[in-house]
């Protein structure tokens, strides 16, 4: 019977599947099991809560030390004062403890940064008669490393009488995770004897200080090399951008694993040789998912959004491994980039007919790729459905909401998020002073202005000074966005100075033309968008040789704007236009009817 109620405990992997299970164990008598109720400890905190764990504790007559040292381990990262209480439990029951009691205390206290704790329970051990115990000193040790103590794990390793091999690398690891790689190599080299493990960890620690050299020396002296000896050094020279270093690691391992030709892939992918990351995919035996993402995540990270969607398009015709969330995230990023919101909606539609968990990096991409192709339904779906929200989940929300023109439901969504308690960064606020920008909300964009500095506490960026700035010109204060600007902690970049020669241009106001200008050159002279926004201006005003000696001089001194990019989805292709584009097969269609719009706009202003 007990395993038979182990074998139900262990496939159990919802709340009320473990509940029935709990109901069994009762009802054939096997609550003070202490073979079962150990097993139902564990698991009931994992799936249920630590009330329900601590009401089980309670039920059992005769506790023993297993169910205790259980009990301690399901608070790690959870509570460190019911650790503690438990422990004195555990003590006035006259239970003694051993070496795993400490190794969980220890771990518990560790969770919680508690040095304080476990200098007490050093002492402790010691009082009990574990200063001898190899296994209980290795514990200290590590505990005293985590923590920071750097002093206290070598006083630990020093007074050992013996140590084993786990000593000397749990104390080789502290110096190396410290940085401390002079001492790392000291006692590796006094190592009496070294299993891989210590081989490993100075490789690891010597790559994370960026000393190759030495790295590739302890590793050319390996008796010999594991999978993960091989793989340390390849990601070593990965995370350096030594390319040509770590294909030379990689061609000469014996026998490649999919981490080694993944990392190699991501290598070239970082560097932004995209080709040879390709070739090096397509040679890969047999691809993971891990593999997957790495191409995909290369060709995101790189702007080639097509050929993302490509390599996605291949992994699920290929068949073996589900895409995972981070595939979608990836592929998500694709889609807003490209404004692909057919390839956005399949994306939902897979992740609800496959339930997938809605994370908060998911939910998130989703919220930010709908809003980009201009789906707010579909956005505002997505937000309602995720059970948990960041402050980037509201940022991208707020954002997306302005820049489809739902600027008052921007503000309101604001307001919502203030209500629950939600604490604002300085990013959301960018996002709500846009918003009141592009709906000329002048009001409310100072309200949230004064709020965010003097509720919030939050020190204004130039981006923020920027948005205000727009405001003022756009509503035509511009005595007050001068007077706003003098006020700033910040010196004014050429984006607020541009920013306020904008709003002139709108009023065609060109008492400010000749400063603003002036404040443009002497900060970015050759910028070629400025330079456009003051010929507009000049012409608008009706100072066409002044319009004209600045096109002069713009195309004397070899200076050509950027041209415009966008693009648009149209059934599965993705058209992408630049300004005077004449590459387009179907470009005198559109030129015609964009004739015809400006024709219409024309009208509408004579009218």
């Amino acid at each position: 019977m007990d395993q038979k109620l182990l074998q139900l405990l262990q496939k159990s992997k919802t709340s009320k599947q473990l509940k029935e299970t709990h109901l069994q164990i009762t009802i054939n008598g096997l609550w003070n099991s202490n073979f079962i109720v150990p097993k139902l400890l564990t698991f009931s905190s994992n799936l249920i809560s630590l009330k329900y764990t601590l009401d089980v504790f309670r039920s059992l007559q005769y506790p023993n030390l297993v169910s205790y040292n259980t009990l301690i381990k399901c608070f790690i990262g959870k509570t460190l004062k019911s650790a503690l209480y438990t422990y004195n439990q555990m003590r006035v029951s006259n239970i003694t403890p051993n070496s795993f009691t400490f190794t969980f205390l220890l771990r518990c206290f560790e969770s919680f940064d508690a040095l304080q704790c476990g200098e007490v329970l050093h002492s402790e051990i010691l009082k009990l008669g574990f200063g001898s115990s190899v296994f209980a000193k290795n514990t200290l040790m590590d505990f005293y490393a985590k923590c920071g103590n750097l002093g206290l794990a070598r006083k630990v390793f020093d007074e050992m009488p013996e140590r084993d091999v786990v000593s000397w690398n749990t104390m080789i690891g502290a110096y190396t995770i410290h940085g401390n790689q002079e001492y790392a190599i000291f006692l590796f080299e006094a190592m009496p004897e070294r299993n891989l493990v210590s081989w490993n960890s100075v490789i690891a620690g010597l790559l994370k200080a960026g000393n190759m050299e030495l790295a590739r020396s302890v590793f050319k002296r390996m008796p010999e090399k594991s999978d993960v000896s091989w793989n340390t050094m390849i990601s070593g020279y990965v995370k350096l951008g030594d390319v040509e270093n770590a294909r030379a690691i990689f061609d000469e391992m014996p026998e490649k694993s999919i981490i080694s030709w993944t990392a190699m892939v991501s290598g070239y992918a970082m560097r932004g040789d995209l080709q040879s990351a390709r070739k090096m995919f397509d040679r890969i035996p047999e691809k993971n998912v891990v593999s997957w993402n790495a191409m995909i995540a290369g060709y995101v990270n790189n702007h080639m959004f097509d050929e993302a969607l490509s390599v996605f398009q291949h992994m699920l015709i290929d068949g073996n491994y589900k895409p995972n969330q981070t595939t979608l995230i990836s592929v998500l990023s694709a889609c807003s980039h490209l404004g692909s919101q057919e390839h956005g909606k399949w994306v939902d539609s897979f992740i609800r007919k496959n339930k997938f968990d809605l994370s908060v990096p998911l939910g998130n991409a989703l919220i930010d790729t709908f809003a980009k192709c201009g789906d707010m339904e579909n956005a505002k779906a997505v937000f309602l459905r995720m059970g948990q929200r960041c402050i980037i989940t509201w940022t991208t929300m707020i954002s997306g909401l302005a820049v489809n023109g739902h600027c008052r439901e921007a503000l309101e969504l604001y307001g919502q998020m203030s209500l629950e308690v939600v604490e604002p960064d300085d990013v959301v606020f960018i996002a709500v002073l846009s918003a009141c920008t592009h709906g000329g909300l002048l009001e409310e964009g100072k309200r949230v202005f004064y709020q965010m500095v003097n509720k919030f506490g939050i020190k204004p960026r130039i981006e923020h000074y920027g948005c205000m700035v727009d405001l003022l010109g756009r509503a035509g204060k511009f005595e007050e966005a001068l007077s706003f600007i003098k006020s700033m902690h910040l010196e004014p970049n050429t984006v607020i100075w541009a920013t306020l020669l904008s709003a002139c241009k709108t009023y065609r106001n060109g008492e400010l033309l000749e400063s603003l200008t002036r404040r443009i050159l002497e900060q970015e002279p050759n910028n070629p968008s400025y330079l456009t926004l003051i010929m507009n201006l000049s012409s608008s005003i009706g100072r066409w040789q002044d319009a004209l000696n600045f096109r002069v001089a713009t195309r004397d001194q070899g200076i050509v704007k950027t041209p415009g990019c966008s693009s648009i989805q149209i059934g599965n292709n993705v058209h992408e236009f630049l300004a005077k584009d004449t590459k387009h097969p179907q470009r005198k269609e559109i030129y015609r009817v964009l004739g015809c719009l400006n024709g219409h706009l024309k009208l509408c202003e004579v009218e």
